[in-house]
C-alpha cells in the first residue's frame, strides 16, 4: 500500500498504529512526520489512502489476478495535481490490462476517460437512459 500511496502523492506513509496494532496511522512528511489517525483525514486524503490500499491488496493475492477495480465518488474532493496523479496511475493499471470503472458526477474527469456511459435522468420517477461518452456502443439490452 505504501509503494502505491508514494505513487499517489508522496506525503503520507502508513504505518501501525502503536498503541492499537490493529489500525493504521499515517505520517504526513509536510506536517514535520508526526503520526496521526487515519480518521483525521480529509475526504481527498482519505480517497488516496483507500486507493492505495485497495492497490496494495490488488497485488497480494498471490496466483489470483484482479483484473477490474471499480471506484464509486471521491474524485471531487481531490485537487487539480492530485487528481492528475490519480488518473496517471489508474491509466498505467489500464495499460497493464486491468478495466477501470469510474462512477462519479465529476465532469473534469471526462478529459481524462477516453469512453464511457452516461446515466441521464428521463423525466419519469425512477427511470433512466444512458448516452455514451464519446462514441461507444450501448446494445438495447445492456
Amino acid at each position: 500500500a505504501n509503494t502505491q500511496l508514494a505513487e499517489l502523492n508522496d506525503r503520507y506513509t502508513l504505518v501501525l498504529d502503536p498503541r492499537n496494532p490493529l489500525q493504521l496511522s499515517i505520517i504526513d512528511s509536510y506536517q514535520d512526520d508526526a503520526p496521526r489517525s487515519c480518521s483525521n483525514l480529509s475526504g481527498g486524503e482519505s480517497f488516496i489512502v483507500s486507493l492505495a490500499l485497495a492497490l496494495g491488496l490488488s497485488h497480494m493475492t498471490g496466483d489470483t489476478r484482479i483484473d477490474s477495480l471499480f471506484l464509486d465518488e471521491g474524485f471531487g474532493t481531490l485537487d487539480h495535481d492530485t487528481l492528475d496523479n490519480v488518473m496517471h496511475c489508474l491509466q498505467i493499471l489500464r495499460q497493464k490490462g486491468r478495466l477501470i470503472g469510474i462512477i462519479t458526477h465529476v465532469e473534469q474527469l471526462k478529459e481524462y476517460i477516453p469512453h464511457g456511459i452516461e446515466v441521464l435522468p428521463s423525466g419519469r420517477e425512477g427511470y433512466s437512459t444512458l448516452a455514451s461518452h464519446p462514441a461507444i456502443t450501448i446494445s438495447p439490452s445492456s
